[in-house]
């Protein structure tokens, strides 16, 4: 197969994968019976929100709708009975906490005959900010910052923000009270835990005070004294008994399945690891190139599937094209298939944004194949030092194998496809 045609296909099951987890092909299925007299009042954050208004007001259109969502800049979308909002992702910023508040008013306006709609998903946890009353926004951001730096995994990062936030860990549903409470979700968390998603801001927190003490301290990120007495000082809480109404309506399986399909049309056959991978990038994108090499000398041949959330360390001054997981893992594979003739690849994020990227024209990910070291070579660039200072954005712009779908407006987090032709092409 050409090179030209293997990216194509790479970058069809990519966009096959997208389709299947936008909120207007899976939003209506989940939603519940519209109240008989009371407001249909809808909150919520993410970089699906936006979407997600949308595909309901288009569900519901002659249903009389009233609320605010927030979304990263760039991605709002044309609504014309919720309002959307913009701030900043991943770091917050003040029109994330004035919005927040905003959300937080709607909700504590909801009566015993409303229904509110909380709309969330992946990126909602910087998006919705509210910090304690003892830590201030530019100490929430830099601790925000530190954690982003650091490799934390998601659930790490989460388990901190629950701790210093007025939102997340099930406070805003205890806002909504007494109202009926309905959470949509999508999924871009590794297992997807309604408590990990956004930080769970409408669904009970078995985490405490305690924990996200242990991790600050483990990864030596230090915490404004005042905050850090609140939380030595916080008892733990029983968590909530009553019944959580929390539907899930889009997953990372749900991609990999739908590139899945897509690729047995083209006639391949399929492996799919599953959308649990987690842990370092370079790390992951060797074990991959060790899977697929084996597989080759085998004899297989298709395409091998994989979703999760890999990290890596950023130089604290990085450049914003300097990279993302996605291309990290994208880069390390190459170093590791280099020279074979018969594997290439596509790693993205599913958001359209891999890690540090200009805001302006983000880029998703990289592909490679077994030519993207010698390409690399060519331009007196080395694999192993862009790998060591964290580099792969800059090389794979070099290059010209960067991977940008521009705003998606979903997120299930990182995708990956590895092809392996067969022998005789």
């Amino acid at each position: 197969m050409p090179k030209n045609a293997t990216s194509k296909l790479l970058e069809e099951l990519l966009a096959a994968a997208i389709r299947r987890v936008q909120p207007a092909y899976c939003l209506g299925p989940h939603l519940p019976a519209p109240p008989k007299t009371g407001r249909v009042i809808v909150i919520g954050a993410g970089k699906a929100s936006a979407a997600m208004a949308q595909a309901l007001e288009q569900a519901w259109p002659d249903q009389p709708l009233a609320g605010l969502v927030i979304c990263p800049y760039g991605s709002q979308l044309k609504t014309r009975k919720i309002q959307v909002t913009e701030a900043g992702h991943p770091m917050p910023d003040r029109n994330g906490v004035t919005a927040s508040r905003r959300i937080v008013q709607l909700a504590e306006e909801a009566g015993a005959g409303d229904l509110v709609l909380a709309l969330i998903s992946g990126g909602g946890s910087a998006l919705m900010t509210l910090p304690i009353s003892d830590l201030s926004l530019t100490e929430y951001r830099q601790v925000n910052e530190a954690l982003l730096k650091s490799g934390a995994s998601i659930h790490e990062i989460n388990t901190v923000r629950k701790q210093l936030s007025a939102v997340k860990g099930g406070r805003l549903a205890d806002a909504v009270k007494p109202a009926q409470l309905v959470t949509l979700a999508i999924s871009d968390v590794v297992g997807d835990r309604p408590d990990i998603i956004a930080s769970g801001p409408t669904v009970p927190d078995d985490s405490s005070a305690s924990d996200a003490i242990a991790i600050l301290d483990r990864l030596s990120i230090t915490l404004p004294a005042t905050a850090r007495h609140r939380l030595e000082n916080t008892k733990p809480t029983e968590m909530g008994v009553e019944p959580v109404d929390f539907r899930l309506i889009a997953k990372p399986m749900d991609a990999l399945q739908a590139a899945a399909e897509h690729a047995r049309q083209a006639g391949l056959m399929i492996d799919i690891l599953g959308d649990t991978m987690e842990g370092d990038a370079q790390d992951a994108g060797r074990h991959l190139a060790d899977y697929a090499l084996r597989k080759a000398k085998d004899g297989w041949h298709g395409v091998i599937l994989s979703g999760g959330e890999v990290t890596t360390r950023l130089a604290r001054a990085a450049d914003p094209a300097e990279g993302g997981p996605n291309r990290e893992t994208a880069l390390s594979f190459a170093a590791h298939i280099a020279g074979h003739a018969r594997i290439s690849a596509l790693f993205a994020d599913t958001d359209g944004v891999d890690g540090k990227t200009p805001q302006d024209n983000p880029i998703a990910g990289a592909h490679v194949d077994g030519g993207t070291v010698k390409k690399a070579k060519e331009i007196g660039r080395s694999i192993e030092d862009d790998l060591a200072q964290h580099r792969s954005g800059d090389l794979f712009e070099a290059i010209g194998q960067s991977i940008r779908t521009g705003p998606t407006h979903t997120n299930v987090n990182d995708f990956r496809a590895i092809l392996i032709e067969p022998e005789n092409v």
